[in-house]
Order: C-alpha cells, then structure tokens, then sequence
C-alpha cells in the first residue's frame, strides 16, 4: 500500500515523499486504518518498522481537523528527536511544542499548540496544575510504553494515562510498544485495538560469538577473519563490508575503554578524506565546552581514530555531536551503555552486545532482562541504507554459547508488570490525585487505582494495607485531613504542584524549622531527600567525608549510616561547584562525568527551588538565603558572581574573567568601554557590545579597534 491511497490530507503525502516515504510497510498497513478511525490501538513491533509514523498520521488527522494532541516520551532526548520530526509539519499550519522541564508551571502559553512534546513527568505536572487546555485533548500517544515495567517512570506513565482516560473517556490512545510478551494485556487495559508482528523492513539475524566463530539462531555458523580479539573482529570484519558497529557494554568506564582501544583497528581503515572531516569535529568537540575536561580530550582523541563513546557521563550537546556524526557515517564504532538502546533512532548494521550482566547497587552483579537485551539487538539494520543487520551476543566459554542462545535470543522477552504497587510511587501519586481533587474519598481513590494497569492484572485491594499507610503518613504529615472526604491542605497541595515526593518535602520543611542557616546545610538538606540520587562511596571516601560531617556540625539523626555518608559525599560536590571548582577539577575528585554533574546540579537546583517555596509556609527568613544559593547552582559560582551572571552570555567563567580584570558590578560594566570589555580573556567583541547593549548603552564602531571588530560589530 501506498501512503497516497490512506485518503490522508495530500500535503501529507507530499511532505512525508520528500522524507523518502511513500510505501507502508505490513504493519502499518493494518494499523494505520485503526488509528485514522480514531480508535485507541497498541502497536508492538521492532525498532525500526514505522510505529512513529502511525503515531503521526493520527496526530495530523486530530488536528488538522481542529483537535489537539499531546505525544509523551520517556526521555528528554526522545522528546527533542520527535519534535524535529513533528516540526516538518509546520508547514500544514499547525503548531508544534515542547515541554520537558518546569514542574511548578501549568504553563498557560502550551495552550496555543496544537502538538506537545512532553516527557510523562511534564505531562503529569500539568495534570497537577489543572492546565484546563488539557481537557481539550482529543488523541495522547504513549511512546515506549512498555516503561511502564521501569521502577522509576513507570508508575509516573500509568498513572498518567489512567488519569487523561477518566478525565476525557472518548480520548484516542496510540500506544507504541517494542515486542512484549503481553502487549495483548496492555491493548485490554487501553480498551486499544492491538496490532503485534514482529516484521522488520531490514532482516535480522542475531547469533552468538565464541572464539572467532558467530553461531546463528538458524545453526548456521560464519568464520570471522581473525585478530587480535573476536570484538576487534567482528568491528574490522563490518566495516571492511561497508557497514558501522554499534558496541553495548555494561559500564561507562569500559565504554571509553573499548572506544580508545578499538581506534587501532578502525583508523586504518579511513581515507585522508574521513580522517580529515573526524579531525575537524574532535577540534569542535574540545573547541565548544564551556570549561574543558579530560572527559571531552578523551571523546575527541577517540573521534580522531573514527570511534566515540555515548554514556550518562556526556553533556547533552556533546551527545548529540555523537548522535549525528554516527548517523551520517563519519563515526565507525560507537560504544555505549544500554541507556542508547531505549527510543533513539540510533541503528547500524552490526550490533555487538558484549555484556550481558550489569552492577546494581542494590543485587550486586545480575542480569539484563531480556526485553533490554532484545531491545539492543533491534537496533541492528537501516531501513534505505543497510541490506541486512545483524546482532551478535559474545559468550566468555564455549559451554556459554547455547545458555546465551536460548536464554536471551531465542526466549520471548519478559511480561511487562506495573510497578505502582511500591510505597514511594503510591506516596507520589496518592497526594498528587487528592491535592488536585481528582478523588475526594476513599471509594474514589480506590475507584481510580481501579483504573490502573495494577488494577487490570492484580486485585487492587491488594494495595490497601499499602494504600492505608500512605494515607496514614499523609495525613500523620499534614498534607491531608481525613474525613469522610478528604482534605488537602496547603502544604499539600504545595508539595503535590512542586513535583516533588512528600517524603522530601517532609524532609524539607523539617530542616526549616532547625536552626542550621550555612549554604552546605542547605546543599546536605536537598541531598537527604528521596528525589536526589547520591554519589556511591569509595573506599577512600569515609575519612574525609567524616571530617566534613564534623566540620558542618551535622547532627541530624540518621538511620543509615552509610547513606547518610553518601548524602553528604552528594553535597560536597554540589559545595565544590558552587565554590567554582573547575569541572574538571570536580569529575576527578568525585569519578564522575561532566553530564553527571549537569544532572546533579539540575536536580539539586530544583529541590532548592523547593526547599525556597516551603519556606515560604515555614519559615519566611530562609527564603532570602536560599534565592542567593538557587543562581549559585545554576551557575556554579561563589556569591559575588550574582550581578554578573544576570547579563544573556555571562556564565561562571565569563563572569570571574571580568572579576579579574577589575570589573565587579554592573555599574562598572556601564563605565567600561566595548572595547576594554573585549579584551578581557573570553569575553571578544561581538559579548562586549551584548553586555554594553543590555545595560542601556550604545556603542560605536569606534570603540571596537580593528577590522575584525568592525566586522564583528556590523554582524
């Protein structure tokens, strides 16, 4: 079937024929009918098969004919590739959004989009926040739903959906799922029609490597030609047939190791030509940090060789670099940790999954579920650009060769379960659907757990001595009274609209009824909470982390005593940005990356937030104290860096430069020429008139001695 005989509008047709598409593949031929008729459907099929553009055709269908569609991802980075895949659109006339952050918001400005991009947390805030246009939904897709098995975002995505399908009952769901063994269930829960195969528009064969030999799910068996390793081998071997390898491993330290060390295979390979353009982008790579680190040196020396690495330790920006240079072929060998397998449309030809256990911090060493695994080889073949993809596990022993065959590649993936059951996420999600008056009594709280993929495969009452403790704490806490209807208060409702878990917010408010007022108790508070992960302590780490416990004098008491240890460990990171350690400086001493650090800075910088509002319930002299530490964080700089930062362009490093250089204070920025503001180190011409513009002040061609300035100027 051709996109041109769905009856869809022919600007789509047009549109999506200029993206190279014009033929449907078999699934999609039976699901898209399904999702133009406006009923809810589960689509499960493998990476790669066109779920997206199921997803898409209903979205234009709504509103094209005035409706208003809402498309929800897991992850940030997702919702950043399926909003530039939405924009292509615009075209139509219709306005495309995005919105992952700002959880105290309902953002009234959303309310002009006729597509928003949200992460399921985003879309749960403006839930909270009673965003009135979100009635006004006509379809919701649910991308990758099969999170809803994932601990952490999981319940967040059930509850999320259960809730927009009691609000607005005639509300068109497209679910998209990977090949789950009970998708079936989920289409039940949805009342969704259900189209499952396992069709792929690139034939995939997986197999198993042991000692220079790949032994395929069919029994067949290939030689790879032989070197130093069977991993250097497999890589040589695909790119000497023209292809990319895409390598999984289970730690982000042994993802730069294999990329450095995988260079001395694939560099040789590259014409003049390649090695020239991977010059270029290892120098914008070191060349665009903000501050350098060694972690970006070491990503760059590996470009240079034709290989990255891709974990959590990047920045955003520096991910993407990878991303794209991957896609256009310039990169030869990504290594990455199994986050990438989630969403991205990330493929190659070949896909090597070199480890098959990961660390827990909780289990120690285990195994990844199958799902996970299968995820990762389904990344394996480009539709348009490989003929073929292949996904090979590698076994350490010769008798681990039909274990990993049988158990990871020809076993059906795990059945997905909710994961709404645990304390935490009812505690979460209880306050949140009373704060909003979502349910007024125990029967409708029931009424609406009721609702809930939980529900739709367990007895709901199981949750009630669950259920009866959180209510217990709820109301223990002050967030609620209870009655015969339930009661939030202010503090509730507070809590519920600033996303955060109650359990921080009692937290919180307890530390702002103490008497601690220094900037590290604050940083400790926000560290002690549930909502802020913590660093893992190292053997090395108890002396001196101890030394600063009875330097800051806290005294809280502490249940866990090695948790309280990491909690602290957590805050002195946060104190060493704050103090303008080096971000290099601060990646060494705490064995973390850059984008760690962004995270944790991020998250931190939220709970302060927080931590600011509550003390506007409990204690309004903490308030002024704690909106001096919020720009801190975010920018990392020590307290007389404030002024400066407020200037568009100005961040830590550019705002200590003119301290150094004698300018502390706006008022002095306003004395300053252009020109002596541009020879300040960082700062350069085309920055020194923003800032002399930003402070109500003209500036001449003049004052910019040079051709360059001049130039610059005029741009």
């Amino acid at each position: 079937m051709k996109v041109a005989d769905l009856g869809v509008d022919p600007r789509i047709v047009e549109i999506l024929k200029e993206q190279g598409i014009e033929g449907l593949y078999p699934p999609q031929e039976r699901a898209i009918p399904i999702a133009l008729e406006g009923k809810s459907l589960v689509l499960a099929i493998p990476t790669a098969s066109g779920k997206s553009l199921v997803a898409y055709l209903a979205v234009l269908k709504h509103v094209l004919n005035g409706g208003k569609a809402m498309y929800i991802v897991p992850l940030r980075a997702l919702a950043a590739e399926k909003y530039d895949d939405l924009r292509a659109f615009e075209k139509l006339g219709i306005k495309v959004g995005l919105s992952v952050g700002d959880y105290d918001s309902p953002d009234p400005t959303l309310a002009r989009y006729d597509v928003l991009v949200a992460t399921s947390e985003r879309a749960d805030s403006l839930l909270r926040h009673r965003a009135d246009w979100l009635t006004r939904l006509t379809v919701v897709v649910a991308d990758e739903i099969h999170l809803i098995n994932d601990g952490d975002r999981g319940p967040t995505l059930e509850v999320t959906l259960a809730k927009m399908r009691q609000v607005n009952p005639k509300l068109q769901i497209i679910a998209l799922s990977a090949t789950i063994r009970n998708s079936a269930e989920l289409a039940a829960w949805l009342k969704a029609e259900h189209v499952q195969s396992d069709w792929r528009p690139v034939p995939l064969k997986r197999g198993v490597m042991y000692n220079g030999m790949v032994t395929w799910t069919d029994r067949s068996v290939t030689q790879i030609p032989a070197t130093e390793d069977d991993l250097s081998g497999l890589v040589e071997d695909i790119i000497d047939t023209g292809g990319q390898a895409l390598i999984f491993v289970n730690t982000r330290r042994a993802s730069e190791a294999l990329a450095k060390a995988l260079t001395a295979s694939v560099k040789p390979r590259l014409k003049e030509k390649e090695l020239a353009a991977l010059k270029k982008l290892s120098e914008d790579l070191v060349r665009r940090q903000q501050e350098p680190t060694s972690m970006a040196n070491r990503l760059a020396k590996c470009v240079e060789g034709g290989t990255a690495f891709h974990n959590a330790g990047l920045l955003n920006e520096q991910r993407r670099t990878i991303e794209e240079a991957f896609k256009k072929g310039k990169i030869e060998a990504l290594v990455a940790t199994p986050t990438l397998a989630y969403g991205l449309n990330l493929p190659s030809r070949r896909v090597i999954i070199r480890d098959l256990n990961r660390f827990d911090v909780n289990l120690g060493f285990s195994p990844i579920p199958i799902l996970e695994i299968q995820q990762m080889c389904g990344r394996a073949g480009r539709p348009r650009y490989d003929p073929y993809g292949e996904a090979i596990l590698m076994a350490k022993r010769e008798e681990d060769v039909e274990y990993v065959m049988e158990d990871y590649l020809l076993s059906p993936p795990e059945a997905i379960e909710s994961k709404l059951g645990t304390e935490p996420a009812l505690r979460f999600h209880t306050l949140a659907v009373i704060a909003t008056g979502h349910c007024r009594t125990e029967d409708e709280l029931y009424g609406f757990l009721g609702q809930t993929f939980f529900a739709f495969h367990r007895d709901v009452y199981e949750l009630r001595r669950t259920v009866e403790r959180v209510l217990e704490f709820l109301a223990k806490e002050k967030f609620i009274e209870r009655g015969p209807q339930f009661r939030p208060t202010f503090f509730g409702r507070r809590t519920s609209d600033l996303y955060i878990d109650p359990l921080s917010a009692v937290k919180l408010r307890d530390a702002l009824l103490g008497t601690h007022d220094a900037p590290f108790f604050w940083l400790w508070a926000v560290c002690s909470t549930p909502d802020m992960p913590n660093l893992y302590l190292r053997r090395g780490d108890y002396a001196w982390v101890e030394e600063k416990i009875a330097e800051e004098a806290l005294t809280f008491p502490i249940e866990d005593y090695d948790f309280f240890l990491a909690q602290v460990k957590t805050a002195c990171l946060l104190a060493d940005w704050i103090e303008e350690r080096t971000e290099d400086e601060v990646t060494k001493r705490f064995g973390i990356g850059p984008g760690d650090i962004r995270r944790m800075v991020d998250q931190a910088e939220w709970l302060t937030y927080a931590t600011a509002e509550l003390a506007k319930i409990f204690n309004r002299d903490r308030v002024k104290p704690l909106a001096k530490l919020l720009p801190r964080l975010q920018y990392g700089i020590k307290e007389d860096l404030l002024p400066l930062v407020q200037l568009r362009g100005v961040g830590r490093v550019r705002a200590r430069a003119l301290v150094r250089a004698g300018y502390r204070t706006l008022r002095e920025l306003q004395k300053a020429s252009a020109g002596d503001l541009s020879r300040v180190p960082t700062i350069g011409n085309a920055l020194a008139i923003s800032i002399k513009e930003q402070l109500g002040k003209e500036v001449k061609p003049q004052e910019l001695a040079g051709q360059t300035a001049l130039s610059e100027w005029g741009s």
